[in-house]
Order: structure tokens, then C-alpha cells, then sequence
């Protein structure tokens, strides 16, 4: 489906939104509070998603000192990840807000002023601008949810859960090659509920392998926000049921996931 950048950006100011106003309520203890993503807190989902608008913004308006920072950064003993968390440590919510709002202007004005035809470097393959806006629209839902999670706080769903619906489907042969597993050569169809009750589809409707339910619960399963046996899904067929067991609609390596039970629909 056809979406223009502004269109995607109207997306992620949404999201941006409820995330920003959650956080806006919250006190000392609500920013150190541990979500579900083992060890980290608010405040460390907030910082990581601030480090990671402002790696987009460079990517796109600087891919060569993007593609040198991110060189340098792979040659440093330990995960990306983890040592971008561990950075990001120490700082006060006050500073790890502000820093939050300004990386993410920034952002959008460089997507908003970026050539739709040019590639973004990345630490996976490289994407179009569209891809990589719509990659940081899924990020966001994604480190929301555990910023709702760790809080106990119910997740608005916004115009965004769309646009993470369609990378989390496109983003099925990343959840093989990310294990070293040979990507199927059978479709899968993916027919998906929104919460307003519209009817979402990707693939063929005449395939064995089918994923059907609420696209809230598929959009948790391939952000890895839960694992699947707590969801209504309704998997049918092998490469169906093997891809909702490693799906992950974001670059890198494999992530751990969660435990079944930790979470139930």
C-alpha cells in the first residue's frame, strides 16, 4: 500500500504523542521503573530510541559519516545495544526527555526533506526513506509498549499500528536470514483485525500457510513484545507457524523475545 512521507510522519507524530504524553506524567520513580525488556528502564527505552532517531537523521542526510559511525561502533567489544543503553546511563529524565524531543524533531525534518528515491544506509540492508521511516514508526510502537508494559499502563493505539502491521509482514524473510535459516519459498497469508474492526490483508488468500487475528496481537509478536501462545492468533501451516515462532520485524541480531505466560491476551 502506497504511503506518502508525510503521510508516515502524521503516523509517527502520532505515536510520538501518546509516548511523549505518558511520559509527561511521570515522576523520578516512573522514569527508573523496569519494563519487560530484561534490565532496562524508561528511562533507558527513552534514551534508546533518542540515540536511533538521531542515527536516522545522519544516515539520511550524511550516509558516509552514518556508515563510519556505524563501522566503528560494530568493532567496539559488546552489542550495539548494550553499550548504547550503558552510555546512555547516569543521565537525569529531565535531560533524557529533552534529548528525546529534539532527536526526534530533527528527525522528521530530515525525512521530510529527503529525496523519496534516496537509499538509507543502516546496520541491516539498506532501505528506502519511506522503509526507514517506517522502521522507526515500529521502533517507537515497539519501546512504547514496553514503557506501557513496565508501567501497567494500557497502549493507545493510533494510525501507527498500521504501518507496524505492514513491516512486521515485510519483514518475513529478515526472520529466517537473521537465524541463518533458509527464507520459504511459500507465501504466507496474513489477515489481521484492527481495533476499529477494518479488515487488513498482505499475500495471497489461497495459500496453506495463513496468520489471522487481531493486529494488535501480531503487531506484539513480531516486535517481539510477546510471545505468541499469549495471543488470539490463529497459525495455520508450517512456514506460517515456524515464522510467528522467530518473527522480528527489526534489524540486527536475534532478539530473546519474551516467555510464554509473561503476558496473556
Amino acid at each position: 500500500m502506497p504511503v506518502s512521507i508525510s503521510d508516515l510522519v502524521q503516523d509517527l507524530v502520532a505515536e510520538t504523542d501518546v509516548l511523549e504524553a505518558c511520559l509527561g506524567g511521570l515522576d523520578d520513580s516512573g522514569w527508573v521503573r523496569l519494563t519487560p525488556a530484561e534490565g532496562w528502564t524508561v528511562l533507558d527505552q527513552v534514551s534508546h530510541l533518542a540515540f536511533f532517531d538521531r542515527a536516522v537523521t545522519t544516515a539520511v542526510t550524511d550516509p558516509d559519516r552514518f556508515r563510519r559511525e556505524r563501522d566503528e561502533a560494530v568493532r567496539r567489544p559488546g552489542s550495539i545495544v548494550d553499550n548504547i543503553a550503558a552510555a546512555g546511563r547516569g543521565r537525569g529524565r529531565t535531560d533524557v526527555a529533552r534529548d528525546f524531543t529534539a532527536a526526534r524533531q530533527a528527525m522528521v525534518a530530515a525525512f521530510l526533506a529527503a529525496d523519496p528515491a534516496a537509499r538509507v544506509p543502516w546496520y541491516g540492508p539498506e532501505m528506502s526513506v519511506a522503509s526507514a521511516l517506517t522502521a522507526r514508526i515500529m521502533e517507537t510502537w515497539a519501546h512504547g509498549q514496553d514503557v506501557f508494559d513496565g508501567l501497567g499502563r494500557t497502549h493507545p493505539v493510533t494510525a501507527a499500528l498500521r504501518q507496524v502491521a505492514h513491516i512486521g509482514v515485510r519483514a518475513l524473510p529478515n526472520s529466517f536470514t537473521s537465524r541463518g535459516r533458509e527464507v520459504p519459498a511459500a507465501p504466507v497469508f496474513v489477515q489481521l483485525v484492527a481495533p476499529d474492526g477494518a479488515a487488513w490483508s498482505w499475500g495471497p488468500d489461497v495459500t496453506t500457510d495463513r496468520v489471522s487475528g487481531p493486529a494488535v496481537d501480531f503487531c506484539l509478536v513480531v516486535t517481539q513484545r510477546r510471545h505468541v501462545a499469549d495471543t488470539l492468533l490463529v497459525i495455520e501451516g508450517g512456514v506460517a507457524t515456524e515464522w510467528m515462532s522467530i518473527a522480528q520485524a527489526f534489524a540486527g541480531a536475534p532478539g530473546s523475545g519474551r516467555v510464554p505466560g509473561q503476558f496473556a491476551s
